[in-house]
């Protein structure tokens, strides 16, 4: 039997350029029946590269252009566009961001612009500001510490945390060198023009003043660590606003911040807002040095202090403070002079004492005479206030606002008696102090919680607590619960 010749599929194509089979794309079934030495990866290789856009020399409308599944689109954005949409990101996908690509990466770096350093190599090496090229407010106070990166145990006080091995003993040589920390100012000085806010411990005067040139914009500093020859260089940081010194942390670090430090802060700071001592010493002398020059300062805080009798009669020298803040002070003045030389501060608005001691009456008593006019008062977690020191509050002339909370020794009738004399009170907040009763509150004391705009009562927590639980099966023995059946 004779089989009738076939044509090959290569005489079947038509070879007239008019052919519309002549216009159309080749196909991978074409291309791969036309050369039969090709393989099919080939085949399917070639098919893509001759249909990218790349490979057609002639100017394609919208509808024939096609992107390939591997086109990364943003590369055509420029830089301010793409950073533009990814300041609209949420800040929990930043790590995510960082990790698509370099470009994205730098792109990353530069949104950043506060940061804390736990390594100081990494500042010294130059990568730090290489990526992140934008910072503003730079934390190097754990990169001053030898880090135990073995341990578990977390070392926390207030700012500053790091880890400790179980048989460390925090010592000075577990700061970094002075040296070492100022080579790293210089480094930051010299790539952070723009830096407004700076954390460090263990630094010298030579190492702020370098900073200080290079970082004109410096508007707050805070020093760990401090001693009177760094404030030297306080007076080349010309656009400083608020300032936080920290002399001494017991079991941490000891340094001293005497009354020459102080004068020297005041001379050359006096265009502070804010100041906060921590851990200083000083006395009278010093405090009122600082009232005199700093004639913008409107928020004063003093927490640790290590200074001598006589310090609260200089709080009449601030003209412009408003704020004043008294936190974890063991004492506050044992021996203030007499009452009568004692001033006031004219602007004051807020008194707030957190975590002090309030036993020593006669200190308790001229710091209540110096903040007679304050419009604010918050007394929060003070041990010694008793009827006799808050007696003293009468005192104030214009409270408008009275905050009590953990003043658990404090009664009612003592409450009573002070709050009823001023005239001008409109808001109150009591929380957890035990011995003020809601049985022991008097007609009197009825009627002025009526008047008052804002009330927060909740002097015995425990009973509120009880109270709210009532009827919810809260609290009841174990025994009520779990009966054998």
């Amino acid at each position: 039997m004779t089989f009738p010749k076939m044509m090959s599929f290569r005489e079947k194509t038509p070879r007239s350029p008019k052919s519309p089979l002549r216009r159309r794309r080749s196909s991978w079934t074409s291309s791969w029946l036309n050369n039969s030495t090709t393989s099919f990866k080939q085949v399917v290789s070639a098919v893509m590269q001759s249909q990218s856009p790349r490979s057609i020399s002639k100017p394609q409308t919208p509808t024939d252009f096609e992107f390939s599944s591997n086109t990364d689109r943003t590369l055509s954005l420029p830089d301010s566009l793409l950073l533009k949409i990814l300041h609209k990101l949420p800040e929990s996908q930043n790590d995510d961001v960082s990790l698509v690509c370099k470009r994205w990466l730098n792109l990353q770096g530069r949104r950043i612009g506060t940061l804390r350093v736990l390594d100081l190599d990494f500042l010294l090496s130059g990568k730090l500001l290489s990526r992140f090229p934008k910072l503003t407010n730079v934390d190097l106070s754990n990169a001053c510490i030898y880090p135990s990166r073995n341990s578990a145990i977390l070392l926390s006080q207030k700012s500053i945390s790091f880890r400790v091995s179980s048989n460390w003993d925090f010592v000075e040589e577990n700061l970094l060198h002075s040296e070492t920390v100022d080579r790293g100012l210089r480094v930051l000085g010299r790539g952070s023009c723009d830096l407004l806010r700076l954390v460090v411990i263990n630094a010298t005067e030579m190492g702020l003043l370098g900073l200080a040139e290079q970082c004109c914009d410096l508007q707050e500093l805070e020093l760990h660590k401090c001693n009177d020859n760094l404030l030297r260089g306080i007076a080349a940081c010309e656009n400083l606003r608020a300032l936080r010194l920290v002399g001494s942390v017991d079991g941490l670090y000891t340094s001293s911040v005497s009354d020459i430090g102080l004068t020297i802060l005041a001379q050359g700071c006096k265009r502070l807002v804010k100041l906060e001592l921590s851990g200083c010493e000083g006395s009278f002398d010093g405090i009122r040095a600082i009232g005199q020059c700093c004639e913008f300062l409107e928020d004063f805080t003093v927490s640790h202090h290590r200074m001598d009798d006589g310090w609260i009669a200089a709080l009449s020298c601030f003209q412009s403070l408003k704020t004043l803040t008294i936190s974890s002070c063991p004492k506050m003045d044992s021996c203030p002079g007499p009452e009568e030389l004692l001033g006031s501060c004219p602007a004051l608005e807020s008194l707030q004492l957190k975590r002090c001691c309030l036993s020593d009456k006669d200190g308790v008593r001229a710091l209540f005479k110096v903040c007679d006019g304050a419009t604010t008062v918050l007394i929060q977690d003070c041990w010694g206030l008793d009827d006799d020191s808050f007696s003293l509050a009468k005192a104030f002339r214009r409270v408008r606002f009275l905050s009590l909370e953990g003043c658990s020794v404090l009664t009612t009738g003592s409450l009573e008696s002070v709050v009823l004399r001023w005239e001008e009170l409109e808001s109150m907040r009591v929380m957890s102090c035990k011995n003020i009763k809601d049985s022991e509150i008097s007609p009197a004391l009825s009627s002025l919680f009526s008047l008052l705009k804002e009330l927060t009562w909740r002097p015995d927590t425990r009973s509120h607590l009880s109270s709210r639980l009532q009827g919810a099966g809260i609290g009841k023995r174990g025994s009520k619960f779990f009966k054998k059946r």
